[in-house]
């Protein structure tokens, strides 16, 4: 049986809110979405993973724009707020609130409708490859304390 180094997760999320577009200088309707934000999580496989602690962090993260015209808040009020520009703003703030809790976020799949989905694969990133090196350094070290452990006993 080959040995699991990380144990990863998937957790979603939702987003009540509206927006509206602008193709070629004209502004469409404003109209209303439940965004989902489905966010892949590695951990180290010894690790306990209280997901609440997360799931609240991003849930805090996620309230000032609920029920909101997302035109109207920052940074969408300079940023046209498409499924993309959305989902990239958000894996900053996302990445730092799972990085604290130890994990690493691997990737965000958005969708602003059932059909629809953006992929955002962090891995790919260079930016959050780096910042994203202390946290697997640490989950191998726990990896090899583990299997040093069996090998001993």
């Amino acid at each position: 049986m080959a040995l699991k180094i990380y144990r990863e997760y998937c957790l979603k999320f939702y987003l009540n809110a509206r927006h509206y577009i602008i193709i070629d200088g004209t502004k469409g309707d404003v109209h209303p979405h439940t965004w989902e934000f489905a966010i892949n999580i590695r951990f180290s496989r010894n690790d306990f993973v209280e997901f609440n602690t997360f799931e609240k962090g991003i849930e805090e993260y996620l309230a000032p724009y609920q029920n909101k015209i997302l035109n109207e808040m920052k940074p969408f009020d300079t940023i046209l707020p498409t499924i993309e520009n959305v989902a990239d703003y958000f894996a900053k703030d996302f990445f730092e609130i799972i990085q604290k809790i130890g994990g690493i976020l691997v990737s965000i799949e958005a969708s602003e409708t059932p059909t629809r989905s953006y992929v955002l694969n962090l891995e790919e990133q260079q930016e959050y490859v780096d910042k994203s090196d202390k946290t697997e350094d640490e989950i191998l070290g726990e990896v090899v304390d583990a299997v040093l452990d069996n090998l001993i006993g």
